[in-house]
Order: structure tokens, then sequence, then C-alpha cells
């Protein structure tokens, strides 16, 4: 399922802040196998935009995110950001990159060090990063902390674990803002917290993006939230990335059939994909082995002995911002042009190419 390629890389904008290629990380697994956690991911993302990671838990989000800022870092591939590739650097020079890329974490609770108090965990990268005088500087987490909805004064005496899940979150975006930062990579920051909790939380960092002028990568296993946040979307399935573009492209017309099986499971009287009759069957491959081909194959309704054979490329779906890596994606008109990875039309006499069910 999952894609090679990287023709979908923006290189005709130059805002592009963060820009993933080919990126690879393996793990060792016993004396001879490897887990193959994300293999061959490329993405971009232009300054001031949301880009949302979605797909099943076990797919590859976090290790992708994390790798990002080299924790840890990658078997192979390019992280360029702001022109540097951060894969070259060494430990000095990535702790002086570390500041500008920030992250929040899954759970807000463990990643908060419950032996400290509240102010000290956000005042934590000032004093080691700041040049400011310390006034100045306990001036700056306040505001911080103020931002985030909490009150510095009950910060300065309270710890992490005198605060309510959906609090500790706020705590960490605090601690992830003091710093300035350029880009926030959040990894399911709303997973563990209630609905009305996660309104809160997502409508609290997009007034964040907008008055920081934040880029963020937002991961996460629910295509609701991602839907909400994101102006772009990549569809990963493990550690591929099948469909990428526009996200409300995406969400309208889904052209993978992994996303359509994904929109299709959102729980909304109102989704127009849960007519959708296909359904994700089988279990999930094993990184240690994955599948031949396209990674997906083996729970797609599609899939033909080509799929089993070779690996799809990146193909742009019409002249949108939407691409996908599949033998057979749905297309709602049979006659939109889908684009190959050498930018070039499909010959569309050749139905089994784009067409279902493919021509005898």
């Amino acid at each position: 399922m999952a894609g090679s390629g990287n023709n979908h890389l923006r290189t005709e904008f130059d805002d592009v802040l963060l820009s993933i290629e080919n990126l690879v990380v393996e793990f060792p697994s016993g004396r001879k196998n490897k887990v193959h956690a994300v293999s061959d991911v490329s993405f971009d993302i232009r300054k001031g935009e949301t880009l949302g990671i979605v797909g099943e838990s076990g797919c590859g989000k976090s290790t992708t995110a994390k790798a990002i800022v080299q924790l840890p870092k990658p078997t192979s591939g390019k992280v360029d950001y702001e022109g540097t590739d951060l894969t070259k650097l060494d430990k000095e020079g990535m702790r002086q990159k570390r500041p500008s890329i920030q992250m929040i974490y899954q759970d807000p609770i463990s990643s908060l060090n419950p032996r400290r108090t509240v102010f000290n965990i956000v005042n934590e990268g000032t004093r080691v990063w700041s040049t400011e005088h310390s006034q100045q500087q306990e001036l700056k987490v306040e505001e911080m902390i103020q931002a985030v909805g909490l009150d510095p004064n009950e910060a300065r005496v309270r710890r992490p674990h005198e605060y309510s899940g959906g609090q500790c979150q706020r705590i960490s975006v605090a601690r992830a803002l003091v710093l300035d930062p350029q880009v926030i990579i959040c990894d399911e920051p709303v997973s563990s917290l209630d609905v009305s909790v996660q309104a809160r939380i997502l409508n609290m960092l997009q007034d964040m993006k907008d008055e920081y002028g934040l880029t963020l990568l937002f991961i996460s296993h629910d295509l609701s939230v991602v839907k909400n946040v994101s102006d772009r979307v990549a569809v990963m399935y493990l550690g591929k990335i099948c469909e990428i573009g526009d996200g409300d492209v995406i969400y309208e017309n889904p052209a993978h059939p992994y996303t359509r099986l994904l929109l299709a499971a959102i729980p909304d009287p109102d989704n127009k994909h849960s007519q959708i009759s296909d359904v994700l069957e089988g279990e999930l491959p094993s990184p240690l082995n994955p599948p031949s081909g396209c990674r997906f194959r083996t729970r797609c309704p599609r899939a033909t002995e080509k799929c089993e054979e070779e690996e799809p490329t990146f193909q742009q779906v019409g002249n949108s911002d939407h691409w996908v890596a599949c033998h057979f994606p749905h297309l709602d008109n049979e006659l939109d042009a889908i684009t190959s990875e050498k930018g070039e039309p499909i010959d569309h006499s050749s139905e089994d190419e784009i067409l279902w069910p493919p021509a005898d």
C-alpha cells in the first residue's frame, strides 16, 4: 500500500520549513530480525501549516515524529529543517536546533517530572537557554502559563499530580511554547482526554498557532480530530504513507481503499462514507516481515496479483493537491486524470491501471 517515491514533495514552494525524504527507521529484534517501523516515508510542511498524520496504532506515526527530532536517530533518510539536514548534525549541533522544534507527548502526566512544581517544569527550558535576566524569564513563564488558561501562582506550589489530565496537557503546551519554537510536533495530544476536554485543547492549539505563527505536525488515530485541525493529511499504514494531500479533498474524495475504510468507520450519523460496503478484515501484518509489493494487499478488497508483485508509486489525482499510492485507486469520475510518478497522465485505454474491477 504504501508508496515509494517522493514526487509529491512540493519543491516549487520557497516556504517549506520541514522536509522529510525517504525516512527509514528500523529496530533490531533478536539476532537476525529487524522491525521495519518506518519505511521510505517522505512529506513536507510549509511555514504556518498543519500536517496531520493518521493511521492505526502501530503504523509508525509516533516513530516518525520522534525520528524527526533524532530520538531515535533514523536508520537512513533526510530530515531537512531550514536547509539543514538534521541527520548529519553531531550532538551539539542537534542540541542547538532542538529549542526551535518542540514536542508535546502522548501521555501528558508521565511526560512531566512529578517531583517539580509546574512553574519549574515550564521554566526549565528558559533556564537552560535564555540569556535574559531571571526576572524576565519568570515573567515569560508566567505569560505562557496564563496563555494556556492556568494560574501562575498555583503553578509555583502545585505539582503535576494535583492537576487533571487536560490541565497537564496545557502544561505540556506551555512548556513547548516558552522557547519560541517554529515547529511543534503533537504526538496524539488529546487521545487520553475526554471529548469535551479534547475540544478545549484543540481550540487552544489553534489559537496558539495563529498567535505565535506556529507550524504543526499533528499525529492522531482519530480521523475526525485530524480533519478539524489539519491543512494537509497523510494516511499511514504499516510504516508507509498511502495517501497525502489537502485535508478537505481527501475527506471528500478518498482515493485509497484504506483511507475509505478508515473514513467509513467514523461514528457520525452524517458520515457519507458510512455507506461503503467494504470491511477492513484480517489482522495487521507484522512489521518484522511486511508483505511484498503493496503492504495493504493482505487486507484490501481490491488486491490482485499485481499488488503482490509491484509496490505502487505516488500518483496525482486530478490537478489538486492529492496524491495516492495504489494500483487501483477509487475515482469518483472514471474519466478523472491520474498522473504517474513521471508526471505524465496514465493511459485510460488500459483500464486495469485505474479502474475496478480490472479488465480481463
